[in-house]
């Protein structure tokens, strides 16, 4: 199915309780004009917030391939992985370079890739924030 749709548009979002503890993360899938492809959660084990953040971004980008090989905003509430994304902050953690490393070969599947943060109260943000908690279980 690529190149089926323009422009994708992802809301990823990634937590654990207890940093580290068990983690999960949350994406949604949207065209452009915002409506819902696809929505995914999955419980990931125990990990830190950053390293579900991460997790989330890449599995939203493999998802986003399943509709385009063509143009991809992702929208996330993490500054620093945002940061790290577009190169503007240095991946240091050794824990994330692994990460890191997956998600540029990821993003180098699609002609473009742009990274931008949003915060947490934004309506599109918290519908993948919701599927986190809903794959944690509400606490």
């Amino acid at each position: 199915m690529i190149n089926v749709i323009n422009k994708i548009v992802l809301n990823t979002d990634g937590g654990a309780r207890g940093n580290p503890g068990p983690g999960a993360i949350g994406i949604v899938v949207q065209n452009e004009d915002r409506d819902v492809l696809e929505v995914f959660k999955r419980k990931i084990g125990k990990a830190t917030n950053n390293e579900a953040e991460y997790k989330a971004l890449i599995k939203g980008l493999e998802l986003a391939l399943n509709y385009t090989n063509g143009h991809v905003i992702c929208y996330l509430d993490s500054e620093l992985v945002q940061k790290q994304a577009i190169e503007e902050y240095q991946v240091k953690a050794l824990n994330m370079k692994p990460l890191f490393k997956r998600l540029k070969w990821t993003e180098g599947q699609f002609k473009k890739v742009e990274y931008k943060h949003v915060k947490r109260d934004d309506k599109y943000q918290q519908r993948a924030d919701k599927l986190v908690n809903d794959a944690l279980g509400k606490k």
